[in-house]
């Protein structure tokens, strides 16, 4: 008859211990959700891609949580969605019951010191992205502009729609401006694309660096009217829609700009669209929403509406979102100074 020895008894009662703990509290999450709501504060105003996304994922998300709590879907606009991050971080309670969706690159505002930022972006809780963005440059087709040498070289300046410094509209823009030269001038305080939309429909505005995905389900009509007019990509490859579209950091001559393009894009891209929890939410409900929330996105019923709504799904889990972030912290201080002189 084999022995235990006391170091081994030891390490299995503590094996036995955290077994029944993990046992017991995914339990208590899965009780905790029954008869609940459950609440997505979305930074940017209805109507938007980002509202969009959201509510197709709220149709779904609850039959993927134990306990199929109902999910509603609340918009708090402003300050290109910073309102809203600052109250996930500060305010809301972190019981689980509140995910927070906003702009993706206030990450790397954070690191460059934007200043109303009331939030450390390594602290949040990361469930996940649904889709990453690929940001194109459209002009109207008033302006007369199909080429962007040809536009650079006329040093017709026209007026971009963003929201705030922060935004990928934003930040790529100014980053564009510098990097190409586009003779362009940048109008922001928009409460998100619905509004930037309806400015150019009136003629306010005459151009806009937005993410092609978000372009598709919410632009469709001036993109099929032919007002407005795609004519360069900001990306890291070219887009599967838009094989022989000019590239951005094809164009670029001077390697620290080309790099500093690519890092901007990375930023607007692979964490766009996070959807987070506040600090110090219990690890076991983070852990269980991380999964319904990639459960959702092979959901069929939410693909088929997704589609329907011309959303592309190319998620991320929370773990990957959150390298993301770390990954973006770690932009060396060369980098940082110029990228703030940049973008101030």
């Amino acid at each position: 008859m084999r022995t235990i020895r006391p170091i081994q008894q030891i390490s299995l009662i503590l094996f036995t211990a955290t077994l029944f703990t993990s046992t017991v509290n995914a339990a208590e999450s899965a009780n905790f959700y029954q008869g609940k709501t459950l609440r997505i504060v979305v930074g940017l105003s209805a109507g938007g891609g980002y509202d969009l996304y959201t509510r197709t994922i709220a149709r779904h998300m609850g039959r993927h949580i134990p306990g199929n709590p109902s999910i509603t879907v609340e918009n708090m606009a402003g300050a290109g969605s910073l309102i809203a991050t600052n109250h996930i971080y500060k305010v809301a309670k972190p019981d689980g019951l509140t995910i927070g969706h906003f702009l993706g690159g206030l990450f790397l505002q954070q690191l460059l010191g934007k200043p109303g930022i009331e939030f450390d972006s390594q602290r949040f809780e990361h469930v996940g992205v649904p889709g990453q963005d690929n940001f194109m440059v459209g002009v109207a087709k008033s302006t007369g502009i199909t080429d962007v040498e040809k536009w650079v070289a006329s040093k017709q300046v026209l007026k971009f729609g963003g929201t705030a410094v922060g935004a990928g509209s934003d930040d790529l823009a100014l980053m564009l401006r510098h990097a190409l030269g586009l003779p362009l001038q940048l109008v922001n305080g928009y409460k998100g694309t619905a509004e930037i939309r309806l400015a150019f429909n009136s003629g306010e505005l005459t151009g806009l660096v937005n993410a092609w995905e978000s372009t598709k389900s919410t632009w469709r009509r001036e993109l099929d009217s032919g007002e407005k007019r795609i004519i360069l990509q900001a990306t890291l490859t070219p887009h599967p829609d838009l094989p022989k579209m000019p590239m951005a950091l094809n164009m670029i001559k001077n390697e620290a700009d080309k790099k500093l393009l690519s890092v901007v894009i990375r930023a607007h891209g692979a964490t766009v669209r996070p959807y987070v929890l506040p600090p110090k939410t219990p690890k076991d409900r983070v852990q269980l929403l991380r999964k319904a929330f990639m459960d959702t996105m092979k959901d069929p019923e939410f693909l088929t509406d997704a589609k329907r709504a011309n959303l592309d799904v190319n998620p991320t889990d929370g773990a990957e979102l959150e390298n993301n972030v770390r990954e973006i912290s770690k932009l060396e201080p060369a980098l940082v100074a110029k990228l703030k002189e940049i973008l101030k």
